[in-house]
C-alpha cells in the first residue's frame, strides 16, 4: 500500500508542476499514469515539437520541457506508478481516498488531483481497407521520433495544425514529402498554412488538395499509397511511411464513473481553487472546464499553484501556510 498527501492522476506538465508547488509546502506527491513514462502528450505524442508560450523560453521542445520539470521536482522525491490506469476510487472511513489501478496497485491519499489532460487518447483513423495490416509497418498515427523519417519518402494526410507543423518540420528531414488534404482550405494556423504553401511553391514538398488516401500497397511493409484526386483521378504514390494526422479522440475512461460533474467530457471546477463537486478531488489542466477556460500549459501551471494552496488547508487544517519567495530562500529552504 502506497500512502501520500496528494495522489496525482496524470504525469503531464501540469501534473508534474504540482509536485513542485506541493514540495514547497512540504507535501508529498505520488503519480499514476497509464503511459510508461512521465510527460503526457509532450513525451508520447510530440516530444520534438517546439512550444512557444512558456514564460522565459522563446522556444522549447516539448520533451525538453518535461526534462526540465523532472529536474525541478527531483528535490521533492515524488513517487511514480507508470504504465497503469486509474480504475477504482473509494472513500475510506477517515475521509481519505483509496485508488486501485488496473493492475491492482493501491494508493491512499486525502486528496486526489486529476491532471489527466484530455484523458486516454485513440487516433482517428481514416476508413482505408487493410489499414491495420500496415500499422507499425509504415503506417503511424503519431510522430514520436522525427529521425525515423530521415531520407525516407513520407505521405502525410490531414489539414489541421499537427499535419501542417509536421509537414514543415519533416520537409528538412524526409527525402520526399507529400501532404494530402481532402479540402482546399486548411484548419491550421494561417502562418503555418503560408509556410506550407511556400514549401510547395519552392518544390520542397508535394501538396495535393481535394485529395484523400483510399488504399495502401505493400508486402509485409508499406510501399505505396493510393490517392484519389478530384481532377487527376487515382494516383499511386511510392512511399515508406503514411502518417494520417486526423487528431486524437479523448476518452475519460473510468474517471467518468467517479461521480464528478462533467460537461462534454471535461470536469467542472470552482476557479477559486479548482476543486470539483467531490470534496477532496481537484482537477487541473486540459481535463477541467470553467467559464473562460484556455487549454494552455501555462494556465495549467497557474491552476496547479492555487490548487495546492487549497489542498494544503484541506489536508492540514491546523497548519498555517508561511508562503515564501523561492528567489529569496531557494528550494532547499522549504
Amino acid at each position: 500500500m502506497i500512502k501520500t498527501d496528494l495522489l496525482v492522476i496524470g504525469a503531464g506538465p501540469c501534473g508534474l508542476f504540482t509536485a513542485f508547488e506541493a514540495g514547497l509546502l512540504k507535501m508529498r506527491c505520488h503519480f499514476v499514469d497509464a503511459l510508461g513514462q512521465p510527460g503526457g502528450q509532450c513525451s508520447e505524442i510530440y516530444p520534438k515539437k517546439p512550444i512557444y508560450d512558456i514564460p522565459g523560453f522563446p522556444s522549447i521542445l516539448a520533451g525538453e520541457l518535461i526534462d526540465n520539470l523532472m529536474k525541478q521536482i527531483e528535490p521533492f522525491k515524488p513517487g511514480f506508478t507508470l504504465g497503469e490506469r486509474a480504475e477504482k476510487v473509494e472513500r475510506l472511513e477517515n475521509k481519505s481516498f483509496r485508488l486501485t489501478t488496473n493492475r491492482g496497485t493501491q494508493i491512499e491519499a486525502p486528496v486526489i488531483v486529476i491532471a489527466a489532460g484530455l484523458g486516454c487518447f485513440e487516433p482517428r483513423k481514416p476508413p482505408i481497407e487493410q489499414l491495420g495490416r500496415f500499422e507499425d509497418k509504415g503506417v503511424e498515427y503519431i510522430i514520436r521520433e522525427p529521425e525515423l523519417y530521415r531520407d525516407k519518402k513520407v505521405v502525410i494526410a490531414g489539414g489541421g495544425d499537427s499535419a501542417l507543423d509536421w509537414t514543415i518540420f519533416l520537409s528538412e528531414v524526409a527525402e520526399e514529402l507529400t501532404l494530402i488534404h481532402r479540402r482546399r482550405a486548411f484548419r491550421g494556423a494561417p502562418d503555418s498554412v503560408e509556410k506550407v504553401m511556400d514549401l510547395a511553391a519552392a518544390g520542397k514538398i508535394k501538396l495535393l488538395t481535394d485529395a484523400q488516401a483510399v488504399g495502401l500497397e505493400g508486402n509485409g511493409k508499406l510501399t505505396g499509397v493510393k490517392i484519389k484526386h478530384k481532377t487527376d483521378g487515382e494516383i499511386l504514390t511510392q512511399t515508406d511511411h503514411f502518417v494520417p494526422l486526423f487528431g486524437l479522440t479523448p476518452k475519460l475512461g473510468p474517471i467518468a464513473e467517479w461521480g464528478l460533474n462533467l460537461t462534454k467530457n471535461a470536469i467542472e471546477v470552482d476557479t477559486f481553487d479548482y476543486s470539483t463537486n467531490v470534496e477532496g478531488i481537484y482537477a487541473i489542466g486540459d481535463i477541467n472546464t470553467y467559464p473562460g477556460k484556455l487549454k494552455l500549459i501555462l494556465c495549467g501551471f497557474h491552476e496547479a499553484t492555487l490548487m495546492v494552496q487549497s489542498a494544503h488547508k484541506y489536508v492540514f487544517p491546523d497548519k498555517k501556510i508561511s508562503f515564501k519567495y523561492t528567489t529569496v530562500n531557494g528550494v532547499n529552504a522549504f
